[in-house]
């Protein structure tokens, strides 16, 4: 007699997989864009179709290294911010049964692939391909998060190097929010939000100097509750693309 302890006998596999976010300018409007990497499959099932980083679950292994694993060996990558996102199991979404325990990570603004990452490539969050398995919603799921999470954290500072100029901070949330900011009422919210401490130094250029700003290090980038956040990424291992899966 089967209880509810007993291990699934209908071979229920579980995979980890990251939706990692970063910015590029757009080289004809000047205007910053959400990208993403993809990975390319190289076999079955959806051979050829692009696809969310990832890789199986090992028995060993606690998620957020799992995540932190599979996204260096698939890309080369290691982010800013990594949290888990959702898990994904609907039936039917992978031949076989299997469950995707899915992390959302940020990269900051001009992160670049290794030169030996292979069937790795940056697309526009908003212009996707149709991805294998579920990943085109999985995607959507992961933006509405972030879109979200902007409004009420100091999350976009992940995309953003150590020093930055509030024009810098507004250009990340129209980018992720995908409307125009009034730069007046952005200044004073993020001013008196307390997460931004101004420095002594400017940016000079063609316009006045524009001072530089860092972020508060005692203000977490997003609210965990009672969750960890003493887990670091692991060490980027070598990249092997053919790792990828749901």
């Amino acid at each position: 007699m089967m209880t509810r302890t007993d291990p699934p006998s209908d071979g229920i596999r579980v995979a980890v997989s990251t939706v990692i976010f970063s910015l590029r300018r757009d080289p004809t409007t000047g205007r910053l864009a959400v990208v993403l990497p993809l990975v390319r499959r190289t076999r079955d099932p959806h051979e050829g179709r692009w696809a969310l980083p990832g890789g199986w679950l090992d028995g060993a292994e606690e998620l957020d290294v799992a995540a932190s694993r599979t996204l260096a060996e698939t890309t080369g990558l290691a982010p800013s911010y990594l949290e888990q996102l959702y898990a994904f199991g609907d039936i039917g979404r992978s031949p076989g049964r299997v469950v995707s325990i899915v992390y959302w990570a940020l990269l900051r603004e001009g992160a670049q692939l290794p030169i030996d990452a292979h069937n790795v490539a940056w697309f526009d969050a908003s212009d996707l391909p149709t991805l294998a398995f579920d990943h085109n919603h999985i995607v959507d799921y992961a933006l509405w998060r972030l879109r979200n999470k902007v409004g009420y954290s100091r999350i976009a500072h992940g995309l953003l190097p150590d020093l930055f100029s509030l024009s810098d901070l507004r250009e990340v949330y129209e980018a992720i929010l995908e409307r125009d900011l009034d730069p007046a009422n952005f200044r004073r919210q993020v001013e008196n939000s307390g997460t931004l401490i101004p420095t002594e130094q400017f940016r000079t250029g063609s316009h006045r100097p524009a001072r530089l700003y860092r972020y508060n290090h005692d203000v977490e980038l997003a609210e965990r509750g009672p969750l960890r956040s003493d887990i670091t990424p692991a060490t980027a291992p070598p990249v092997l693309p053919e790792k990828v899966t749901t």
